[in-house]
């Protein structure tokens, strides 16, 4: 590996040296920080990541390399999509000698294949500080003085570039469900699967309000879900139905948004695979997968629907309910590739709904 001078500059001024061991060259994106210790296979292919520099609090990265990767269903084992979504990586410590048994090159490798930027030999916790003192900010990283101009703030959903433009087709199972991908993680689908599914995936803009399913579910995505109109609009008309939907992450604000609720930016999002949430039906806390950075904001949530989930640490909104109807979203990951999989019973619990309507 030939590392090159690199450094990460902040939109406040703020400049950290390091060295490169990504692809050779400049980047920029919005800055956010992960405190996940574990999973980064799957969170650099995480689309909500799309267009973002994601700085890893937990020092050491790249120990267990980049894991051989099979096709099973259809979609790509390890991984949560085909494609690297991130702007840019930087790490602390990044181990370039691997150790695990089904690893298949080193973290620089496949960076350097995917031409993504990555930087190393930064104290993340200081420039985490940074993020959690004056929120989310633009950043590049700058190879060698090749500087590059600041991002532009995205005024088209970013949901359009990670999403699928096509329909598609997974499992042979008895439930019909349709799954809206506003930049889906293949965990999501792959937990539908294992419940006798046959799952109909359309792009985040596709008119389904025409179409028979027997359960409908909006997944996960980048950016600001205000932006994705064709979204809200299909979804308004399918909450006026009575077959069960379950929203995700993103699918969580798109359906608050429909119900005429309102969503707002987080000072720096929740990134990790370990946010404590509290269901307010049971009182009982769970541990979670996230990574968003809106939230739905319940003081005008209508009547018909309910806070369901709280986050413990800012008292967030983490996931909503219809009174009467069966549906229901969560900002948290059930899915949680990589873990903890606490939630994983939400899609038990959703499968249940789309077999009670059927009946």
């Amino acid at each position: 590996m030939i590392e090159q001078h690199a450094r990460l500059v902040l939109e406040n001024g703020c400049s950290f040296p390091g060295e490169s061991f990504g692809h050779p060259r400049s980047a920029a994106g919005e800055v956010v920080f992960n405190t996940a210790m574990t999973a980064y296979p799957e969170s650099l292919t995480d689309p909500s990541y799309y267009g973002q520099i994601l700085v890893a609090t937990y020092p050491l990265i790249g120990n267990y390399g980049i894991p051989e990767s099979g096709v099973h269903q259809g979609l790509m084992s390890g991984f949560e999509s085909e494609n690297i979504h991130i702007q840019g990586l930087v790490v602390t410590d990044y181990s370039e000698k691997f150790s695990h048994w089904n690893a298949r090159e080193s973290l620089g490798h496949w960076l350097s294949r995917h031409h993504i930027p990555a930087i190393h030999g930064i104290d993340t916790r200081a420039v985490t500080k940074v993020l959690r003192e004056q929120g989310s900010m633009r950043g590049k990283i700058v190879l060698d003085n090749r500087d590059v101009t600041w991002p532009e703030y995205d005024t088209v959903t970013p949901v359009s570039k990670v999403s699928t433009n096509r329909v598609r087709t997974y499992g042979k199972g008895t439930h019909q469900i349709l799954l809206v991908d506003c930049g889906v993680k293949y965990n999501i689908i792959r937990s539908l699967l294992q419940h006798d599914t046959t799952i109909r995936c359309v792009p985040w803009d596709f008119d389904y309000t025409g179409e028979q399913y027997d359960g409908l579910v909006i997944s996960n995505g980048p950016g600001d879900p205000a932006l994705c109109r064709p979204a809200i609009a299909h979804l308004k008309k399918a909450l006026q139905q009575q077959v069960p939907v379950f929203g995700i992450c993103l699918g969580s604000q798109l359906m608050a948004l429909a119900s005429g609720a309102g969503t707002y930016k987080l000072k720096y999002g929740h990134r990790s695979h370990n946010q404590p949430v509290i269901c307010h039906d049971t009182n009982r806390c769970y541990i979670t997968s996230q990574n968003h950075g809106y939230a739905v904001d319940t003081q005008n949530l209508s009547e018909d629907w309910l806070p369901w989930f709280s986050n413990l640490n800012d008292q967030s909104c983490e996931g909503i309910r219809h009174r009467g109807m069966p549906f229901f979203a969560t900002q948290f990951h059930p899915e949680a590739s990589g873990g903890p999989t606490d939630t994983a019973f939400l899609f038990d619990q959703f499968m249940n709904e789309v077999i009670r309507h059927k009946s």
